[in-house]
């Protein structure tokens, strides 16, 4: 993805409603865009008042507006989307054991979530709605999975519902976020003050993304999307015994077993996918299958070799022990 960015939006005419804008996503995303892009505005979107007056504390108050609201409040979002040209929606119950013992609730915010947002930007007549996935909906086997690939499926099919017009719908899908909340480098770095680190299988791969090609990839899929498409990064894949290693290197690794709804390997792009999909500008698009699409922005994109799917075990770039610690305790610590 470097060096892929060449953002053609006038940022400085955009207002940019962000749902779950007190995310680890949505944190880094502001100072971005405060910091390079300077939109007119963007809205915090999220239910936590109290994560709100830390961003608050840590950003003030140019730039930014805060809204208290739930996405499962679809009154309340039409009212944040007045004006709005552009929505990012990062807002999502993610912790994978709570969704698996609360279905109900993950179904109330990520699935019906969605659909809010996808009515109320109809409505609100928006300009682009980018959408944040995760390879865990790509052949999901636990709940979390199953409402994100819903809200995928949801997110390129609203394209339909707007008929040709604003908005225009996609999706970015990526893999682990090295630094946020849910990422295991904080639970390593508690275990190694204990002497022993553990991991529940020793063969486990999977996809890292920084919060930095986050913001890119978002910024890339705003700049180039027709409508419908889903984004994926080139990203590399590491072992999670060599970020065990790097985390704490001199501790014992107890390998306690797999848990539920948890894979060895992760994907990004199926083989069925990847019959539809472009290498394009650094990144995989994903193109959507309906008759009235073209791709328009993507004839320079490279038709992908047939049987191509996206896997963290075969992946052709990894990231290994000394890069993961230079990561940890360079940019993290």
């Amino acid at each position: 993805m470097d060096n892929m960015l060449k953002s053609n939006i006038d940022w400085a005419k955009q207002t940019i409603l962000l749902t779950g804008g007190t995310g680890s996503f949505g944190k880094h995303f502001c100072h971005v865009m405060l910091k390079k892009y300077h939109p007119r505005v963007i809205r915090i979107y999220s239910r936590d008042e109290l994560k709100q007056f830390e961003m608050r504390q840590k950003f003030g108050e140019k730039g930014l507006r805060y809204f208290i609201g739930d996405v499962r409040d679809v009154d309340r979002l039409r009212r944040a989307m007045n004006g709005v040209d552009i929505i990012i929606h990062a807002a999502a119950l993610k912790q994978v054991p709570a969704c698996e013992y609360n279905p109900i609730e993950a179904v109330k915010t990520n699935i019906n979530g969605a659909q809010n947002v996808i009515d109320a930007a109809i409505d609100a007549g928006v300009k682009k709605v980018v959408a944040l996935s995760t390879d865990k909906a790509v052949n999901p086997v636990n709940l979390y999975g199953a409402t994100k690939l819903c809200a995928e499926k949801l997110f390129v099919q609203g394209n339909a519902y707007s008929g040709g017009r604003e908005p225009r719908f996609s999706c970015v899908r990526y893999g682990n976020v090295i630094g946020s909340r849910g990422s295991v480098i904080p639970l390593f770095k508690e275990q190694k003050e204990n002497g022993k680190i553990t991991i529940t299988d020793q063969r486990m791969t999977r996809f890292w993304i920084t919060l930095d090609q986050a913001v890119d990839l978002v910024v890339l899929a705003l700049t180039h999307m027709q409508g419908g498409e889903i984004f994926v990064p080139r990203i590399p894949s590491m072992r999670i015994v060599d970020m065990a290693k790097a985390v704490a290197p001199n501790c014992a690794i107890e390998e306690i077993g797999i848990r539920p709804g948890e894979k060895l390997h992760e994907v990004l792009v199926t083989e069925e996918e990847g019959r539809n999909t472009v290498s394009y500008n650094g990144i995989y698009v994903v193109m959507p299958q309906f008759s009235w699409w073209k791709r328009d922005n993507y004839r320079s994109g490279k038709k992908l070799p047939d049987g191509f799917y996206y896997c963290s075990k075969e992946n052709d770039h990894w990231i290994g022990v000394e890069d993961l610690r230079n990561v940890v305790y360079g940019s993290l610590s």
